[in-house]
Formats: structure tokens, C-alpha cells, sequence
């Protein structure tokens, strides 16, 4: 499969498949010629003398001063060098990739006044796995992701470093050996690839597919973790939601009760309270509040995919340019900071119900802390102790980062988005993510091993999917190894692959 880029329609799906995926891309014929015609009356403005922005003037406090023709060709490759000030190690490649794939839709609208050269060249590196060299800090959301998109384009100029083949190169070597024809840099065209939030909404769009995915598997330890409980299931009827109104609230219910299908909880055959506690009640609810969180997230996400978040801006059919802030990151990283919170807010939840499998007092008959062998045992003690730990993490990390701003540029900057923040926190929220749920769906485990009546078919999957993994705790042992373990299966999404192969889809 190819993916076709034409500045609409882009994704996030699309983005995972180009990143992680190697999916092919190649520009659309309506966006070369789009690309094209920006550029010719690009060219033309700057033979009759225009000031234009970025082009034949500096940048940033130096907006107003003008560059002379001898200037004009030289300055996009100091503003690169200047700009390409990041630090810190290598971010993943996927994040490079899917900011790549970004600039391109960004192009692709024929308003950035960039040569088909560039935006090509950025397609070849996609197509032949070189991935360019960038530092994971530096950005703070504001005139685009400057920093990091600044690595990219040095290999635009044949410079910086690059990833090919499992290989970190010198930029030249790897453009060479993938047989790239490097463009250098001409008026506007460095600026026109640096300047927009390429990286920090390439990053919110893998977040979000991976959030989601997550999601429906803190449904499946949550209907796991019910049935251990011998929930009332009541709330969990669809037409208590529906009556309400939430869509999110709703999708969560129907997933949860999906998974008990079939099962003797569900069927009436055990015996429940009258009313269960909080975090076993209105589970739908918080779930649910998350899943609206990243769908509102999402719609933001996308929008800034396929829009032009470039500086100026140009207008071919009007002969007119206009230099203002579409590269400002807040439209994506003010939702994002929402969407980290709700993974925080569903990881507190997931911990309350496993704090409820271990407490004797709360566990409906099931042994202190999981184990047959209390006292000599101490079963699931500390996996609560290591869920706290990350739990305590992600409240830290949850802060927002989009009220954090810091003036840059002797004020000229004076507002930004610290959106690049946002990302970067957001990967480490559901990183600790991972780790509790893992732990949740570990006891839940231990303790429908306890019980003695049959389980919901998704709940049954999901159950022998953990036990391919981790072995039911008789005796203490060391329990790294299986949190370690329950982390990686869970960002696998193993378990997920496998109730949804039994049941279908739980969205």
C-alpha cells in the first residue's frame, strides 16, 4: 500500500502506518502542481523586491532587518544551523518519521512557498528508511518544533546525522547509500520546513493510538478485577448511560459487559451487593470521561495533521502572503495535556481495584493479599506497593505543561505552547501506564483463580492470555520478572489481539 498525500485527510492511523510501519508515501498530482505555483509566485515576489518574512528578512527579533540578494541565498542554511539546537539522546524514530510525514501534508497545501525539491526529498527519506538524527528536547511549541524539524532539515543540506539501515551515518553517507538526491537549501525553504508543530503532533497522534489501545485494556482488567469481586453488574446497563448522555460512558459500558458475556456473574448465578463501591461501580463513567478526553484530543490532533501550520503563509491565487502564528502548538498541546491526565485518572481507578482484590476486608472471600499462604506469604503485597510508585509519577507528570510558557527571543516569543513538554511527558504518564494495569490484570488473574463459578468469555481470554505469561503466585517469589512482564504485554497489546479475536471489536 501506498499513501497518498494531498493536505487533507491524513489520519491517525495513517501517521502509526508511515512511522512504525514503513508505509510508502507519494505526493498527490493536484499537490505538486499546488506546490508548484506557490513557489513560482514566490520567486516573482522576490525579484520585484517584496519583504517577506523569513525570507529576505531575519527572523525573530530581527524581523526587521532586511537581507541583501547575497544574503537572501545564504541565510537558510544559518538559520538551519542556528535552529538545530536541540539536546539530549536520539528520539525514537517513530516520532521523526511521523513529523516527517506531517511536513509533507503541510506542503502539500501549496501554501508554504517551498520547492517540490524539498518536499520530495523528505519523501524519499521516508521511502528509503532514512530517518534523521534528532535530540528529544529543545522545542518549546512555538514557531513550529524549530529545534528538532531543524536536525531534519540538515540532511536537506547534506549535513547532520542519520538512521539507515540500523545504522546511525553521517547525513551525506546515509543520503548517498539510499541513492537520495540531497536539494540543498534555496530561498524560504529551510524556514518552510522547520516552521510548524510537526513533532510534538506527530507524537500526539502515536500517543493517542496507543492510549486508546490502552483504554480498552484497562476495560478488560476492570471486567476482570468485577468478576473476581463478584460485582452488581447493574450499572453497567447501557440504558443507565444512554439516560445521561455521554458517549464515552455508553462505549465503556457496552465493552465491560461484552466481556462478562456469558459468564455466571452476568447470567444471575452470583451473588452480588446491593451497591459496590466507587471505583467498582462507575467504572463507565471515569473510563468513559477518558474516552471522550482522547476523542476530543483526537479531532484536534487531526486538524493540525492537515492544516497549514506554516509561517507566513502564502496565497497564490490572491498574490498576497500573510505572516501571523499558525505554527502556535496550544491548539494541540492544551488538549493533550487533558488526554495525559485522563490515562493518570484511569491508572488511579485500576489500583483501586486491585487495592480491593488484596484487602480481605474488601475482597468479597478472597485470601489477604492473593496467597494461599498468608502470614509465611505476603502474595501481591508489594505489586500495590510498585503501582503506588507510578501512580505518584504520573500525578507529578500530569501538571499541564500548556500554562508553563517562558518568554524566548527578547520577547519577541513571548507566549509558547512548551508542547514538545506535553509529548514528552504524555509517553512517560503511559509508560507508568503500563506497569499498573499490568499489575491490576496480574491479580486480577491470581484471583478468579480463586473463585469457583464460570467467567465471561472475554474475561476467560483474557485470563488464559495472562497465564501463557505469568504463572498463577503459590509460593513467593520474585515478583519483578512478572511485573516486568504484564508491562511489555500490555504495550503489546497481546491481550487486547485476543479477546478481540473472540468477541470483535470492543469500540
Amino acid at each position: 500500500m501506498t499513501l497518498i498525500i494531498n493536505g487533507e485527510g491524513l489520519t491517525i492511523e495513517n501517521v502509526v502506518n508511515v512511522a512504525r510501519n514503513n508505509e510508502k508515501v507519494k505526493i498527490h498530482p493536484d499537490a505538486v502542481n499546488r506546490i508548484n505555483i506557490c513557489r513560482q509566485m514566490l520567486e516573482r515576489k522576490i525579484a520585484a523586491g517584496a519583504i517577506m518574512y523569513g525570507v529576505n528578512t531575519g527572523i525573530g527579533e530581527f524581523s526587521e532587518v532586511v537581507l541583501d540578494d547575497a544574503q537572501v541565498k545564504e541565510f537558510q542554511k544559518y538559520l538551519i544551523y542556528n535552529h538545530a539546537a536541540g539536546i539530549g539522546e536520539a528520539m525514537p524514530l517513530d516520532y521523526v518519521r511521523g513529523a516527517m510525514l506531517g511536513r509533507i501534508n503541510v506542503h502539500s497545501h501549496g501554501n508554504s512557498g517551498v520547492r517540490l525539491e524539498i518536499t520530495q526529498c523528505l519523501v524519499d527519506m521516508l521511502n528509503e528508511g532514512v530517518t534523521p538524527y534528532v535530540c528529544r528536547k529543545g522545542s518549546v511549541g512555538a514557531s513550529g518544533d524549530l529545534a528538532p524539524m531543524a536536525q531534519i532539515a540538515l540532511l536537506l543540506m547534506g549535513e547532520g546525522k542519520a538512521f539507515y539501515k540500523g545504522e546511525l551515518l553521517e547525513g551525506k553517507e546515509a543520503m548517498d547509500k539510499a541513492g537520495i538526491t540531497i536539494p540543498g537549501l534555496k530561498a524560504r525553504d529551510g524556514l518552510a520546513t522547520i516552521n510548524g508543530s510537526n513533532v510534538l503532533t506527530a507524537m500526539s497522534a502515536l500517543f493517542l493510538y496507543d492510549a486508546n489501545n490502552w483504554l480498552k485494556q484497562a476495560e478488560i482488567a476492570a471486567a476482570m478485577s468485577l468478576e473476581a469481586l463478584k460485582a452488581n453488574m447493574k450499572p453497567y446497563s447501557p440504558k443507565l448511560h444512554e439516560v445521561r448522555g455521554f458517549s464515552g460512558a455508553i462505549r465503556s459500558a457496552k465493552a465491560i459487559q461484552k466481556l462478562i458475556r456469558g459468564g455466571d456473574l452476568e447470567l444471575g448465578k452470583v451473588a452480588s451487593k446491593v451497591q459496590d463501591a466507587y471505583s467498582m461501580r462507575s467504572t463507565p463513567q471515569v473510563i468513559g470521561a477518558a474516552h471522550d478526553a482522547l476523542a476530543y484530543a483526537r479531532s484536534q490532533v487531526e486538524i493540525e495533521l492537515n492544516g497549514v501550520g506554516d509561517n507566513p503563509v502564502f496565497f497564490p491565487e490572491e498574490d498576497l502572503h500573510i505572516s501571523g502564528a499558525n505554527f502556535q502548538g496550544s491548539p494541540v498541546s492544551l488538549p493533550m495535556d487533558m488526554a495525559g491526565i485522563a490515562i493518570t485518572m484511569v491508572s488511579i481507578m485500576s489500583e483501586r481495584r486491585m487495592n480491593r482484590l488484596n484487602n480481605p476486608a474488601l475482597s468479597v472471600g478472597l485470601p489477604a493479599f492473593l496467597t494461599k499462604g498468608a502470614g509465611m506469604f505476603s502474595g501481591l503485597m508489594l505489586s500495590q506497593y510498585t503501582a503506588d510508585m507510578q501512580i505518584v509519577e504520573q500525578r507529578i507528570l500530569s501538571a499541564p505543561a500548556s500554562i508553563q510558557s517562558i518568554p524566548a527571543a527578547a520577547d519577541q516569543e513571548d507566549f509558547v505552547s512548551m508542547g514538545m513538554n506535553t509529548a514528552i511527558k504524555n509517553f512517560q504518564i503511559i509508560d507508568n501506564a503500563y506497569g499498573i494495569l499490568g499489575i491490576e490484570l496480574m491479580a486480577a488473574a491470581q484471583a478468579l483463580d480463586f473463585r469457583e463459578f464460570s467467567f465471561g468469555r472475554g474475561v476467560t481470554k483474557a485470563k488464559e492470555t495472562v497465564r501463557k505469561h505469568v504463572d498463577f503466585l503459590d509460593i513467593d517469589r520474585p515478583l519483578y520478572k512478572d511485573h516486568n512482564t504484564m508491562k511489555d504485554l500490555v504495550e503489546s497489546c497481546e491481550i487486547l489481539k485476543a479477546v478481540e479475536d473472540e468477541l470483535g471489536s470492543l469500540e
